[in-house]
């Protein structure tokens, strides 16, 4: 058995080490002919979202190597050194990809996404394989706690009937705010937030004052003319960062500059990766429209096509240092914020869009969104730092990162599922989110979701 489960997992290792810019093409040319497209037309669909994503991605990098040494800069600056320390995403994600009950939680996050879309109980078909990660480690760190296959399994199902309608209840949101329709982003970096933001933006809009506050960079250039463009405003920020990391002179306005190069150049890939993704998108509606009575259909994918937004850049690099602030301020915290602070916007692209585009209210729910983060990292240090040793990783101290058990989602399934109450309290939660299902869907309705996003548009 043992043998079985390693030469899965090695060969779904190798898989996931072609990484997205080989599977991606693939994937999207075999959907197109699924949907009945000519093959050189489903072909060139493939390459031209590939190219648009690759753009995205060397931006996102960019992004990041314009704000990692800034962020790391800050953290001593402030004098934080704490205890466990955030490593970032990727080493966890190379964590969960090891694990030799790997390829049972990949069929199974698959089978439960085809079963949920005949069943027409979600429409988001995920082809993000790559960042299965995500949806896999809390069944991953609930088989290292318990040794249990049973409840792994159960951890990892949950994880992805949640996520997948997550992605769809937040779906008209990628199509008003962000601009890109018939797509959902089932990534839990990404689509956790809506757990604190949703509730909090409802009791935002019942403040009086507060909730006429709309801080957004559409009213800021109104005011602030040229300096209002997302490209001076990029250039203001990256500047502004990197002078609260007291870098050299040289340094801060190379940090301004490719902050805005982020902002200036982030709609153009996007636009391109859109381009792609329309013939796929209407083949996608007449083959379900003649196969299945109509019903809708989108692509789910890697937030990272949205996370270059300019509310959500800005948003991002003011709750960095606020995020390292909490830190140090947060009673009982003892997570160094640190590798991730540098994809914090994946940490808050749904929280913008789901204010639309209004970045005070943003950054105000971003904060406690933040916190929770934090305080979920500290406290499932110990079984990450397990998890990763017991594959041959080895640290100074105990670890964690802005991703896995410390994201809210995750976090709720893992406790919930390595309780020693695990037989009773999975069932409630399981009702709880069912509650919560009947409630967007049957109470509030997707057409009131859909009405709520269109608004964006006609603010503009």
């Amino acid at each position: 058995m043992d043998a079985f489960l390693e030469t899965a997992a090695s060969v779904f290792q190798a898989l996931v080490d072609a990484g997205a810019y080989v599977m991606l093409p693939i994937i999207i040319t075999i959907i197109g002919l699924i949907f009945r497209m000519n093959i050189g037309k489903a072909f060139k669909s493939g390459i031209t979202i590939t190219c648009g994503f690759v753009g995205i991605n060397l931006l996102v990098n960019l992004l990041k190597s314009a704000v990692s040494p800034a962020a790391s800069a800050m953290v001593a600056n402030f004098g934080l050194n704490l205890d466990v320390t955030d490593v970032g995403w990727g080493a966890i994600s190379s964590v969960t990809w090891a694990s030799p009950i790997v390829a049972f939680l990949v069929f199974e996050i698959l089978g439960i996404n085809i079963l949920m879309l005949v069943l027409k109980l979600t429409k988001t078909m995920d082809v993000d394989i790559w960042n299965y990660h995500h949806m896999m480690i809390a069944g991953i760190l609930v088989f290292f706690v318990t040794n249990n296959i049973v409840w792994a399994l159960v951890a990892t199902a949950f994880t992805a009937v949640m996520t997948l309608k997550f992605a769809d209840w937040t779906s008209p949101l990628i199509e008003h705010f962000f601009g890109i329709p018939d797509v959902t982003l089932p990534t839990i970096s990404y689509t956790s937030s809506i757990i604190i933001a949703a509730p909090l933006n409802w009791v935002f809009d019942r403040i009086p004052g507060l909730n006429k506050v709309n801080l957004s960079i559409r009213n800021v250039q109104k005011y602030l003319g040229i300096f209002g463009d997302p490209m001076m405003l990029g250039l203001i920020l990256g500047c502004a960062m990197g002078a609260l990391a007291l870098m050299p002179i040289d340094q801060i306005f190379l940090t301004g500059v490719n902050v805005a190069a982020v902002m200036v150049l982030m709609p153009k890939m996007t636009a391109m990766f859109v381009e792609g993704l329309m013939p796929i998108s209407d083949g996608a509606q007449k083959f379900t429209t003649k196969h299945f009575g109509g019903q809708s259909l989108s692509i789910g994918l890697d937030a990272a096509v949205v996370v270059g937004n300019p509310e959500v850049i800005t948003t991002a690099l003011i709750m960095i240092p606020i995020t390292i602030f909490l830190a140090f301020v947060l009673p009982g915290n003892r997570m160094m914020p640190l590798a991730d602070l540098s994809v914090v916007t994946f940490r808050v692209a749904l929280v913008v869009a789901l204010c639309r585009g209004n970045v005070f209210r943003s950054i105000i729910i971003s904060i406690p969104v933040m916190a929770a983060i934090l305080y979920a990292g500290t406290f499932a240090a110990p079984y990450l730092t397990g998890l990763a040793t017991s594959t041959g990783l080895s640290f100074d101290g105990q670890i964690a990162c802005m991703a896995g058990p410390s994201l809210t989602q995750t976090a709720i399934v893992f406790w919930t599922c390595i309780s020693e109450n695990a037989i009773i309290l999975v069932p409630v939660a399981v009702a709880i989110f069912v509650a919560v299902w009947i409630l967007v869907e049957k109470k509030i309705g997707m057409e009131k979701i859909e009405a709520y996003a269109a608004e964006y548009e006609e603010m503009e």
